[in-house]
């Protein structure tokens, strides 16, 4: 055969289409995708990689066109980089099988959005619920690479930098928004500090208004929002007026009430979350009940690795510490101090900053000094099934962790929510 230019591209064009037609006869699995594309969350991703993810997670629905053109942007930048040689074509990726824990719904019965999405406690529950997530934001790096890891989806970052017109329509929008302007440590250090709180706090307290904005914009059918307790009583009750009122002029009826994980997971962690239902949609007369608490009672020896490294043993010197801190502060008529846990009781409130030194649980040993969690029993703590990976350090899985949701919790919330909203699905 003599080469000519034609023949050489037909050829190429030949070759291409046979490779199209067998990558779409074979099973693309989500990791070797990942593998390819060197898909890995860092300091530096950008929301490139976001709108792939996204792209991928959606592309036989509707919401697909708010992703693709960047999503095919980024895969063209992503061949060239990685010197992949046959075209940038979606056709070689799709359809994926998704082998990671918590693959997207096939058949959903409804969708939603997860801002402030962190590593992904609302977003497991609402998915166990037959939800289907088309947009999910969190500013965390690693936070990102947590929840990649777990559902194959890169989140959004900075939200405040999202325009709500970038947001596919969802039936129900999900946000666990910053507590720490409200909570009662943070208000405490913050006062410290001399450092604003609350809506005066510019990085983190005025963020309420960015889930405003999107609820204005996108008019979903229902809302579920989850903060501290303090929240209630922050400024003297000013703080939830403001987010109540705010709330109710864009329409929408409400319902709140603080609950406590302690009914799910052995650990007391009251948390306020208020649910809002679309009086355009629901006319003020949604059948909704917060759900009945259970009275099982958990044990915390029942969550507990039965191997533990050492390394989360405390040195003798930071259990002295901890020890001479309390009794300092027991003087002085202060509440502050370690918690060594009642092994067939529950804990207390983990929270973010449980890496420092794990004061706020700590597990007796017999003849040594007590160890804290690893991160695998906060995770359980948490109502995570042990499925999730933590593909992140000990230090940042604490903190991640510590600002997650009980997820049984969100979850019991969210059946009441769907039974309320399912008729206008």
């Amino acid at each position: 055969m003599t080469l000519t230019k034609k023949s050489i591209g037909d050829e190429i064009t030949t070759k291409n289409y046979n490779y199209l037609r067998t990558c779409n006869k074979m099973t693309k699995k989500y990791s070797s995708i990942r593998t390819k594309l060197n898909i890995d969350v860092n300091k530096t991703t950008d929301k490139g990689l976001a709108n792939l993810t996204h792209y991928l997670q959606n592309s036989k629905n509707g919401v697909s066109q708010y992703f693709r053109s960047h999503a095919e942007t980024h895969l063209a930048s992503l061949h060239e980089e990685l010197n992949i040689l046959h075209e940038p074509d979606f056709q070689y990726y799709l359809p994926i099988k998704w082998d990671i824990p918590f693959p997207p719904t096939a058949n959903p019965k409804f969708d939603f959005i997860d801002l402030f999405a962190g590593i992904g406690g609302i977003r497991l529950a609402f998915q166990n619920l037959g939800g289907k997530c088309v947009f999910t934001s969190e500013w965390d790096n690693y936070s990102k690479k947590t929840y990649e890891a777990n559902f194959g989806e890169v989140p959004f970052g900075d939200i405040t930098k999202i325009s709500e017109k970038e947001i596919p329509d969802h039936d129900i929008l999900l946000g666990g928004f910053p507590c720490q302007p409200f909570s009662i440590a943070g208000v405490t250090k913050k006062n410290a500090l001399g450092l604003a709180h609350g809506f005066l706090d510019e990085t983190q307290g005025t963020l309420f208004f960015d889930v405003a904005r999107i609820i204005k914009h996108k008019k979903p059918k229902a809302f579920m929002l989850e903060n501290v307790k303090n929240l209630v009583s922050h400024d003297k009750g000013k703080t939830f007026k403001v987010i109540t009122e705010t709330l109710k002029e864009l329409g929408y009826s409400l319902h709140f009430k603080i609950l406590d994980g302690k009914h799910f997971v052995p650990q007391h962690r009251e948390r306020i979350i208020i649910v809002g239902f679309n009086k355009a949609v629901f006319k003020g007369k949604e059948q909704f009940e917060f759900p009945k608490m259970s009275e099982t009672k958990f044990a915390i020896k029942d969550i507990l690795e039965k191997e533990v490294d050492k390394k989360y043993t405390l040195s003798d010197h930071l259990w002295n510490y901890l020890q001479e801190y309390a009794k300092k502060h027991k003087e002085k008529g202060n509440g502050f101090g370690f918690g060594l846990t009642d092994l067939n009781g529950i804990s207390r409130t983990l929270s973010a900053r449980y890496y420092k030194d794990g004061a706020e649980i700590l597990i007796p040993q017999n003849g040594k000094a007590p160890r804290r969690l690893t991160p695998r029993e906060c995770a359980r703590l948490q109502g995570f099934p042990d499925t999730f990976i933590i593909p992140v350090s000990d230090n940042q899985a604490y903190k991640q962790f510590g600002n997650s949701v009980v997820t049984p919790l969100m979850q019991a919330v969210g059946k009441q929510i769907i039974q309320a909203v399912k008729s206008k699905l």
